[in-house]
């Protein structure tokens, strides 16, 4: 490397074997460095007193002080960048939407110790979790709480969708996007247009998130499966380690879910969805690309753009990383540069106006 500082990473989980493997991806990285591990958040904070990391790698399932209480006390006292390394179980997704709602900026897997498939498809992603964290601005997270969560019951009805008459809405976010997300899907009436998202997160994750945004909103949010219709108030998710395209269907349009090789380093990927759109149509639909770490969504952005679409980006000021947002305006595919509390209105604005018409 060059004279440029290496990202300080602290280690914290009970698993000595996941901290040897964490370790090991991390400083495998030359542009970044593990300063220190720890078995539980205790050792941790004897570690940081000697040395405060830029970012911390943090199990939530841990001996004598959760990782959760563990992220509230460091958001409260000292801002510090976090990425969750959790295990694909009910109980873990649980626990970590949690954590990403007291401030966490990403979500990794637990490694699978052993394979030849988690040291080729998941070093590169955790190393680029790690970078977007470095970058994040922490502040950002605890500004895109919103306060005015509408008071919808978990035993609400969701009004029954229909075929939409207006654009259908493609959204695409990475680092901080699931806080930011969930600022949008509130602003949204129970007969939004319909919504199909790729957030960067692991397989069984996605579920979990989308069944928290679904009790919070007046819209319905699933995680897609293959073939779901896309109608008026419903918001599909992409399910973690498959990507999700939209599709022309006799009655409409609905979503094909599907395996496939990583697209910019993920699966899902915001490129697949983007790009799935190019072909049926850009002037149907509105994309809209958030905060997040690299380039992904931009190429689609530019592309969809270019066949009528009307786009949105975040703007640097709102968001905890500008990565994709950023190379979408470099490349000109943007009409608008929004903060975030202005989108969900926008949204719903281009979306309303007549197929066809760019305005």
């Amino acid at each position: 490397m060059s004279d440029k500082k290496k990202i300080g990473v602290l280690i914290v989980d009970d698993s000595a074997v996941v901290r040897t493997v964490l370790q090991q991806v991390i400083d495998s990285s030359p542009d970044m460095e593990t300063i220190a591990t720890a078995q539980d958040p205790i050792f941790a904070m004897e570690k940081m007193s000697k040395r405060w990391p830029d970012v911390i790698i943090l199990d939530v399932q841990m001996p004598r002080m959760n990782g959760i209480d563990f992220l509230k006390k460091i958001m409260a006292e000292h801002p510090t960048p976090c990425v969750v390394c959790s295990t694909l179980t009910e109980e873990g997704t649980s626990t970590t939407l949690q954590a990403t709602g007291a401030g966490a900026v990403a979500i990794i897997a637990k490694p699978r110790m052993g394979t030849k498939e988690f040291l080729q498809e998941s070093t590169a992603r955790i190393q680029e979790a790690v970078r977007g964290a470095a970058g994040a601005r922490t502040g950002r997270l605890s500004q895109q709480r919103s306060h005015n969560v509408p008071n919808v019951s978990r035993g609400t009805p969701k009004r029954e969708g229909k075929r939409p008459g207006g654009r259908i809405i493609l959204l695409g976010a990475s680092t901080g996007g699931t806080q930011a997300i969930e600022e949008i899907l509130l602003t949204l009436p129970e007969d939004a247009p319909p919504v199909l998202i790729v957030q960067h997160m692991p397989e069984k994750f996605t579920r979990a998130f989308a069944d928290r945004l679904n009790s919070l909103t007046h819209v319905e949010v699933i995680e897609a499966s293959d073939g779901d219709a896309v109608l008026t108030g419903r918001v599909l998710i992409a399910p973690g380690n498959f990507h999700m395209e939209v599709a022309r269907s006799a009655e409409g349009y609905r979503v094909v879910v599907r395996s496939g090789d990583f697209i910019n380093r993920h699966r899902p990927s915001v490129d697949a969805l983007f790009h799935s759109a190019v072909n049926l149509g850009g002037e149907n639909f509105v994309g809209v690309i958030l905060t997040g770490m690299g380039s992904d969504g931009a190429l689609g952005m530019q592309a969809l753009h270019k066949r009528g679409a009307l786009t949105i980006a975040q703007n640097e000021e709102t968001c905890v990383v500008f990565g994709m947002p950023q190379e979408a305006i470099r490349l000109g595919g943007v009409d608008h540069v929004l903060p975030l509390n202005r989108i969900g209105p926008e949204m719903l604005r281009l979306a309303a106006g007549m197929t066809g018409q760019k305005s």
